[in-house]
């Protein structure tokens, strides 16, 4: 299977531009799948919920869904990719996943960053796995890295692949993705932006670039660096991460012991 990630440096509500250069550089490569920035058609940092819900789009009708639906249906490829969802009253951060049969699903996302809490409404989608035939993903989005309980919950539900789209500003994600990649034999793809946005007076905001996949025993396929934009494509075999095993007498799901783990479930 063919896996990329997109990395660009958006401009901050230039939708059509963005998404332009994004149908541009996609439709010039051979992949089965590519996943896209968190927000990659509008950009970041929004100075408030209303200039964010002058941005959002129904989701699949909206514009960006439309164009992005019909590229994955004429490169016969699956792409996840980030946008403000609009649903009646509520706005969302969230991923779509687009495939050459149309649409197939929507992740809205569930730990939100910062000030996104003034802008988005929390996710109620829950952890979803869509199976795309040739591979079963997961997607999570962004700031989810940072709970570990968003990975092993894709996992358990049967991920072979975690799509993250991201917009990272910490520095930590891409170390750390590792370790998920590892503890639960998972294929994982960041796809990042670059650049930086300081809008509104608010403290700007430096975006890590680094878009990476990584496989199921944690070990780095392919990296682009903190400042670069395009698009990088890897082969992988996705069913690899259906074998759980560590040694020959361990095994990732089989030795886990629920009935110690009740403290996760408490609400602090």
């Amino acid at each position: 299977m063919r896996a990329g990630f997109y990395q660009d440096w958006p401009v901050f509500g230039e939708v059509d531009n963005n998404v332009s250069r994004a149908l541009r550089i996609i439709s010039g490569v051979d992949a089965d799948i590519v996943v896209l920035p968190e927000l990659f058609n509008t950009g970041y940092q929004f100075i408030n919920r209303e200039e964010a819900l002058g941005l959002a789009e129904e989701i699949p009708s909206g514009k960006t869904c439309e164009a992005m639906i019909l590229l994955a249906q004429t490169k016969s490829m699956f792409l996840v990719f980030g946008l403000v969802e609009k649903d009646r009253d509520h706005i969302y951060n969230s991923a779509v996943i687009a495939g050459p049969k149309g649409f197939v699903g929507v992740y809205r996302k569930t730990h939100l960053f910062f000030e996104e809490k003034a802008v988005f409404d929390p996710g109620n989608t829950g952890f979803q796995v869509f199976n795309l035939g040739k591979a079963r993903i997961g997607v999570m989005i962004c700031f989810d890295w940072w709970f570990p309980e968003s990975a092993r919950t894709l996992a358990l539900l049967g991920a072979d692949i975690i799509c993250h789209p991201a917009n990272l500003v910490l520095p930590n994600c891409q170390q750390v993705m590792l370790a998920r990649s590892l503890e639960n034999g998972v294929f994982s793809i960041t796809s990042n932006r670059v650049g930086v946005e300081a809008r509104g007076g608010k403290t700007a905001l430096t975006f890590t670039g680094g878009s990476q996949i990584i496989d199921n025993k944690g070990l780095l396929i392919t990296k682009m660096g903190n400042n670069e934009k395009g698009i990088m494509i890897a082969d992988i075999d996705p069913v690899l991460a259906r074998d759980k095993s560590i040694t020959e007498y361990n095994d990732r799901f089989k030795d886990r012991r629920p009935e110690f783990y009740t403290p996760l479930f408490r609400q602090s």
